[in-house]
């Protein structure tokens, strides 16, 4: 495997290798398995799984990010509300939960050219957006499943920017 360095010369390399290339760069652990790479993330609130999942026929590098999240069956209709706002302010991607398991995650699809090719600022930033976003709404999501409030209530609180300095 090549070095991330190596990499900035040519631009672009196989999605895989390019987000494996960059994982070990950043010092996060990753493995590669057939057409998926998969690595931990440290984040603000927790550790996330990043994979990214390779499609080469239709040239489309799907990135998901899990915050080790599950969601009881009693939280469903809450977890689902709070996922259909939260989705309706994302650009990229979008959240989910597994039907197996209960699992959130994030997930976003992009398409590469012709030629199959990711280039090191795009990995960076699927791969920090994805990232970004765990982070962002974690806390709404702790709000509803371990807190005890509306979906509402806890985007609200998840949302509010600290002010000044400390």
């Amino acid at each position: 495997m090549r070095a991330v360095e190596d990499y900035a010369n040519d631009d672009d390399a196989a999605p895989l290798d390019m987000l494996a290339a960059l994982f070990e760069a950043r010092g996060w652990p990753c493995s590669v398995r057939g057409h998926e790479v998969s690595g931990e993330v440290r984040g603000s609130w927790a550790k996330y799984q990043v994979k990214g999942i390779w499609r080469a026929d239709d040239r489309v590098l799907q990135i998901l990010c899990l915050p080790e999240v599950r969601v009881p069956d009693d939280k469903l209709g809450a977890a689902y509300e709070l996922l259909g706002t939260i989705n309706e302010q994302l650009w990229l991607g979008h959240f989910d939960i597994w039907s197996n398991g209960g699992v959130l995650l994030y997930r976003n699809a992009t398409m590469l050219g012709d030629d199959g090719t990711l280039g090191l600022s795009q990995a960076q930033a699927l791969v920090e957006i994805a990232v970004e976003e765990c982070d962002r709404f974690y806390p709404a999501f702790q709000f509803v499943l371990w807190g005890g409030k509306s979906p509402a209530d806890a985007l609200e609180a998840a949302m509010v920017d600290p002010a000044g300095e400390a």
